[in-house]
């Protein structure tokens, strides 16, 4: 791979990476409730769970998506499920999603990776930026193995700046979230949002 393909990659990949989707709302989510330092740990799981992805893609997971409808089937209704279980506990949550420094416990750091990695291998959008997106810039001459290292290390690399960014905010987004009202509207549409990707997860068609 060379340099110009890799920059190109980059160049095509940051709107896909910064872009709404299940891990940026459940960044926004711990943002506002934990504060940025729960964002980062989340951010790692998701960038973990896209590099994973990006080595499915080497190991033939596009094939396998394509040829077998009890893979896709499986995958499929995994994510919509958790996702939707996502979205209605954070529906029903009423702790609020700003942190409340004298009486929140500080978040488990291994649940806010695991979960964050669970929507990541899970994620739709992840799921369909890699397998549309990768195989262009990969060349058969070079090794797969190699080449999808580079690429989901890359991809993956810039999700989790897109996360810290959104960290590096959590003053003003508390800020913004100081009234009850907002709090309580912004968990809906988080909450309804999850519920959505499930919905449309499970509906997705090979």
């Amino acid at each position: 791979m060379t340099l110009e393909v890799w920059l190109l990659f980059i160049a095509v990949s940051f709107v896909p990476a910064i872009s709404p989707g299940p891990a940026v709302f459940l960044a926004l989510s711990n943002t506002l409730k934990f504060g940025g330092r729960a964002t980062i740990w989340s951010g790692t799981g998701n960038a973990l769970g896209l590099f994973i992805l990006g080595f499915g893609v080497a190991l033939g997971l596009g094939t396998i998506m394509e040829t077998s409808a009890l893979a896709f089937t499986i995958l499929k209704f995994i994510g919509a499920g958790y996702l939707i279980w996502l979205g209605i506990k954070t529906w029903r949550d009423k702790s609020g999603l700003v942190e409340d420094d004298l009486n929140t416990r500080p978040p488990q750091k291994h649940k806010l990776f695991s979960t964050a990695l669970i929507v990541s291998l899970t994620n739709p959008k992840a799921i369909v930026v890699i397998l549309a997106l990768f195989p262009p810039f990969m060349s058969a001459e070079g090794s797969a193995l190699f080449q999808a290292t580079i690429l989901s290390a890359t991809y993956a690399i810039l999700c989790f700046l897109n996360h810290l960014m959104i960290a590096m905010m959590g003053g003003r987004l508390k800020s913004f979230m100081s009234n009850i009202k907002r709090i309580r509207l912004v968990r809906r549409v988080l909450g309804a949002t999850f519920v959505s990707f499930g919905a449309l997860l499970a509906s997705a068609q090979r």
